[in-house]
């Protein structure tokens, strides 16, 4: 619904610096004119052009941020099932996990959370996915709900501790790990909510950057 290539490519800019590589940022269709599946198609639409241009799939890293959190992992799982080459590594941050809302922090963390809110979060789900007949819980679109097994690409996942979805993304780090995935958590004290935002602004999203861009150096040896 909100933002867009335009409003991210600064932070962009900051993360590709940070890990040595070059970026392409999508600007998918937003809802509520696109309903889910859109953003999830515009994505694998991306990634197959990166292989037509002769991207090797094991270069590609799938990164995003809130829902592009979600859309970061969702593409890989989407791949999986297809049988289809699957990106070297995915970097989920601050991503919308379940859509259920039932982690205790969307309650605890509402007080320190000054960018989203549980009755924020309600009007996001029922202008992406309302009408569509897919449930909160379907693993399409819950990724605390999915089968994460056989995803071999390496995952990081980080969130800042004032967000009212840091409950639910440990949750998804936890399962990621349990599923037998290389799991790697950036998780920063004080941050808020998309905290990449202040990419040269903030110390601390500067320095969670730096982390994230030396494990996928490390990674994906681009």
């Amino acid at each position: 619904m909100l933002a867009s290539a335009h409003a991210d490519r600064k932070l962009a800019g900051h993360i590709a610096k940070a890990a040595g590589a070059p970026v392409l940022v999508i600007d998918f269709r937003r809802a509520p004119e696109h309903k889910y599946p859109a953003q999830v198609d515009d994505a694998e639409a991306a990634f197959n052009w990166l292989l037509s241009e002769g991207y090797e799939p094991g270069n590609i890293i799938t990164i995003g941020h809130s829902i592009g959190g979600f859309i970061a992992v969702a593409l890989a799982l989407r791949l999986r099932d297809k049988k289809q080459p699957l990106p070297g590594a995915i970097v989920s941050i601050s991503p919308w996990c379940d859509l259920e809302m039932a982690n205790d922090t969307i309650t605890t963390n509402a007080g320190t959370d000054k960018i989203l809110s549980k009755d924020l979060l309600a009007f996001f789900r029922e202008s992406w996915v309302g009408g569509t007949g897919i449930g909160f819980t379907d693993t399409r679109i819950n990724l605390n709900r999915a089968d994460l097994s056989g995803l071999p690409p390496p995952t990081l996942v980080s969130w800042g501790t004032y967000e009212v979805l840091a409950g639910e993304d440990a949750e998804f780090a936890a399962r990621a790990e349990d599923a037998g995935i290389d799991t790697a958590t950036v998780v920063v004290p004080g941050g808020q909510h998309s905290y990449v935002y202040g990419a040269g602004r903030i110390p601390e999203t500067d320095a969670a950057i730096a982390q994230i861009g030396a494990w996928v150096r490390e990674k994906t040896k681009i």
